[in-house]
């Protein structure tokens, strides 16, 4: 995040949805880092999960609860009079989807039309994100990256309740905010790793936990291609335009958040990548094995085009995949070895704002 950035979100109030979550705790730490006053809506964090570790109940004003409980979120909207909203509230897990559609659908859909509702009744509000993903677009596994222009039509149920979190957001842009003083924005990020997410199902904390046990990793597809970057790139990436378009409604829209073309990855490269950094770095071997086993569709190949974002707000990813991997095993070796999990987000995000400062 740049100085500039970091300088606006002093005493922005600030209200994230999903705020307890592996990315939104990322997000709350950049915001205190920035002076922001940080009020966040969710369900209660999982014990042992990043915003726990990191100690951010006692910087963020929480209150928890579903965001499908309307009635509830709009009294937390009157109390706090937010100036920007950032909706990351999710059912975030395609194997999940499956099991749970109707749950999927409900919190991913019904959750957005209540945050836009609620948005739409609260005057105080002048930029809203909605944090969508890389998945919303109907996959015909194209070489090339999707243009934000694409079909939206998700294959599985959390693919496509994005979708639908999408059409939401434009409809209530076109219906309610057409002449009134708020930016209304969806951003769809690729592939998002980093330290501290310990998620079910998810490369990169599966590697983690094999190489922690003294096991090989396995990997379901590793001839899938897909667009990874640390979680800080889409997440500075969600203030920058947030705070953007807080100031020039002229950019609100839509944004795709991806890696350079050299960045999507086999998940077998990527894999190699870990396993690479692990011995470099905890001075321990790791190994992988390839094993389907037998798990719902998935697509082989997902690519971003972030032509968009670059020419509006002359955006560029600062940290390539191999050096995300690197960054997750550091974060891994402080939080295991060091001062733990905020110590760990800490040097991570400094080190992140001083290489956007070389940038600038």
């Amino acid at each position: 995040m740049s100085q500039q950035t970091l300088e606006f979100y002093k005493n922005k109030r600030v209200l994230i949805t999903g705020h307890t979550g592996f990315k939104g705790s990322w997000m709350c730490q950049m915001l205190l880092e920035a002076g922001a006053s940080v009020c966040g809506y969710a369900l209660e964090p999982e014990k042992g999960g990043l915003f726990e570790l990191a100690g951010l109940e006692n910087g963020v004003d929480s209150i928890y609860g579903d965001i499908r409980d309307l009635e509830n979120l709009q009294k937390i909207f009157e109390r706090i009079e937010p100036e920007i909203v950032i909706h990351m509230a999710a059912q975030p897990l395609v194997r999940t989807s499956y099991e749970a559609p109707v749950y999927t659908y409900d919190v991913n859909v019904m959750g957005t039309v209540n945050v836009l509702d609620c948005v739409r009744r609260t005057d105080s509000v002048r930029s809203f994100l909605n944090v969508t993903t890389d998945k919303v677009y109907r996959n015909r596994e194209w070489e090339w990256g999707y243009r934000e222009n694409e079909e939206l039509n998700g294959f599985d149920p959390y693919s496509n309740s994005k979708s639908c979190s999408e059409l939401v957001t434009s409809g209530y842009r076109n219906s309610f905010f057409t002449g009134r003083d708020i930016a209304i924005t969806t951003v769809r990020a690729g592939n998002v790793i980093g330290g501290g997410d310990f998620a079910r199902d998810r490369i990169i904390p599966d590697c983690i936990r094999a190489a922690e046990a003294g096991k090989e990793i396995v990997v379901r597809n590793p001839h899938s291609i897909r667009p990874y970057q640390h979680v800080l790139e889409p997440v500075a990436a969600y203030l920058m335009i947030a705070a953007r378009q807080y100031e020039d409604r002229q950019i609100e829209g839509s944004y795709n958040i991806g890696p350079e073309e050299a960045d999507c990855l086999t998940t077998g490269k990527l894999v190699d990548a870990f396993c690479e950094a692990w011995k470099d770095i905890m001075g321990v071997e790791a190994g992988w094995v390839n094993r389907h086993d037998g798990g719902p569709h998935e697509a082989g190949i997902l690519k971003l085009d972030c032509a968009k974002i670059k020419n509006t707000f002359g955006w560029k990813p600062l940290w390539s995949a191999y050096d995300a991997i690197a960054k997750i095993v550091e974060w891994q070796k402080e939080f295991r070895t060091g001062e733990g999990a905020k110590a760990a987000m800490i040097k991570q995000i400094r080190e992140y704002q001083e290489k956007a400062g070389q940038k600038g």
